[in-house]
């Protein structure tokens, strides 16, 4: 994912910049989205347990239970694996933020978040030369 693409970068940056300093780190997502992610996370588990102990919590709340709880219920592993990978992904899309932000001089120079996209190797060449370029005129 993005932890690669940033070692990468780095590592293309360090060889052609050697005195640039470079620090990756994570976008945090908002504080919503994790919390929901919690949430999918704990409703996972506790849907596995259900299928698990054969717990049809459909019929506590009156609902007429769906022929896939039952298919679940009769093919736990495949079911719990199906459950767990589907929970898994809702998480990951919702800690994701996408973000790929550049700084330079604490300045920034390029954002994912707003171009759409990830700088090329030598957009981010020319992005840096001109950052040179321009502190060593002031």
């Amino acid at each position: 994912g993005y932890r690669k693409m940033y070692e990468q970068y780095s590592s293309v940056l360090q060889e052609k910049y050697p005195s640039l300093i470079l620090i990756g780190d994570n976008y945090p997502p908002p504080d919503y989205k994790v919390n929901l992610s919690r949430l999918v996370g704990l409703l996972k588990l506790l849907f596995i347990a259900c299928i698990f102990m054969n717990y049809n919590f459909f019929e506590k709340f009156g609902i007429n239970t769906p022929g896939l709880f039952h298919w679940m219920v009769a093919n736990k592993f495949t079911g719990c694996i199906m459950v767990f990978f589907i929970c898994n992904a809702i998480e990951g899309h919702l800690i994701s933020t996408g973000a790929f932000e550049i700084y330079f001089n604490d300045i920034p120079v390029w954002s994912k978040l707003e171009t759409g996209r990830i700088p090329t190797p030598p957009e981010l060449f020319q992005i840096i030369d001109s950052q040179n370029y321009f502190s060593s005129q002031s």
